[in-house]
């Protein structure tokens, strides 16, 4: 008898323990499929790209348009040439966009333009030179552009910026081509690449370039979406002072050093890299992404480099301003007939081209005094003289 109570006792002990085994089962069962699927998810999460760009927005009813996008200090300087060449073109086919510094307003005591009045950016940031505030500045200005799904071509101007054509031209010559305008080459002389960049930045895909690009809408979104590579940018591209600039007491204060003579020279001596971000920031990210062939590889904005009979301006490779006498028809015809540019580093000559029409290389110049602009106005350039400006 006892010998069978312990046989159903160990019995019950089976059952139960078995019970038991199951039901740790089922239990398993059931958080497994939550947590595969969760697992899964964050596969697929980490395989997405960091900076996806933004949805394009539904197409516009009414017309393409070029949007304008003014980088200034502060105001517009050269506003009664650009209200004559906004006046000259047709509405509806432009808008326009200006940053500034923060808390600057543009309206009926800061300019003389309608075109202008409140255009300024809600949002800005206080731009240094050399530092990663220009490109913050300029992707500020391509996201709130990018907000109208009419803007279609998306044109970097500086506050010195002048057009060299009419509107009907420039629209035209911009809506033709299905490619965006980027100044963008290999340096092999410079030494800005910072081997700690890698491997968001490999060596091979840094390139270098003019500020001034037109995008088409597509590479527009590139440059606001993108997030890895500026973030590089940030860490590793810093104002480094030279013994050039040291030499230039006066642009201290512009150039936002707040140091002592001692502490800028302790500065210069530690070659820090310098990467300028405005010049290798675009064309950089458009070679990581594989767009260069989508590029027409030349900038629209003629500048005249090293051209200053002003020592200073030579040694620090500084762009010649042009002033009433050097804006002279001549002059601008001269700059208006250059079909070509040369890229003597990668031995390669740039033949202009749109749409695989030749055609002039440059659609704006810079930089330009008031009175050089002034010269502009009166041989119309721009269109007919009708600026409410001179009204």
């Amino acid at each position: 008898m006892p010998a069978k109570r312990s046989a159903s006792a160990a019995s019950v002990l089976a059952l139960v323990a078995g019970g038991r085994r199951a039901a740790r089962v089922r239990l398993c069962l059931r958080l497994a499929l939550p947590l595969s699927f969760l697992l899964l998810l964050a596969a697929l999460l980490r395989s997405q790209p960091l900076s996806a760009p933004p949805a394009a927005p539904p197409p516009s009813a009414g017309p393409a348009k070029v949007a304008f996008l003014f980088l200034v200090r502060a105001g517009v300087p050269l506003d009664f040439l650009w209200d004559a060449f906004f006046r000259n073109g047709e509405e509806g086919k432009f808008s326009v966009y200006v940053h500034s510094a923060p808390g600057f307003k543009l309206d009926r005591t800061t300019t003389g333009s309608s075109y202008f009045y409140g255009r300024q950016l809600a949002r800005s940031v206080k731009v240094a030179w050399g530092e990663p505030t220009m490109v913050e500045a300029e992707r500020i200005l391509f996201a709130a552009a990018l907000e109208d799904p009419a803007n279609q071509r998306f044109v970097l101007l500086s506050d010195s910026c002048v057009p060299m054509y009419n509107f009907s031209y420039i629209y035209t010559y911009l809506m033709a081509s299905p490619k965006s305008f980027v100044d963008s080459f290999v340096d092999k002389t410079e030494k800005r690449y910072n081997p700690s960049m890698s491997p968001v930045i490999p060596r091979g895909k840094w390139r270098k370039g003019s500020q001034w690009v037109a995008l088409i809408r597509r590479h527009a979104e590139v440059v606001v979406g993108d997030k890895r590579v500026l973030q590089v940018f940030r860490r590793h591209c810093k104002m480094v002072v030279t013994k050039a600039l040291l030499g230039q007491k006066p642009y201290y204060r512009r150039l936002g050093f707040g140091l002592r003579r001692k502490q800028i020279l302790k500065g210069a001596i530690r070659m820090e890299h310098d990467c300028i971000p405005d010049e290798h920031y675009v064309q950089t990210l458009f070679s990581i992404n594989g767009l260069e062939n989508e590029l027409e590889r030349r900038t629209l904005t003629y500048t005249s480099w090293n051209q200053s009979s002003d020592p200073k301006d030579k040694m620090t490779w500084h762009p010649m301003t042009f002033e009433y006498e050097t804006a002279s028809p001549e002059q601008i015809n001269s700059i208006k007939g250059i079909d070509h540019v040369n890229y003597q580093m990668e031995r390669r000559t740039e033949w202009c081209q749109c749409n695989a029409t030749s055609v002039p290389c440059f659609l704006f110049a810079r930089k330009f005094s008031y009175s050089a602009a002034m010269h502009l106005l009166e041989d119309g350039t721009v269109g007919p003289l009708k600026s409410a400006l001179l009204a």
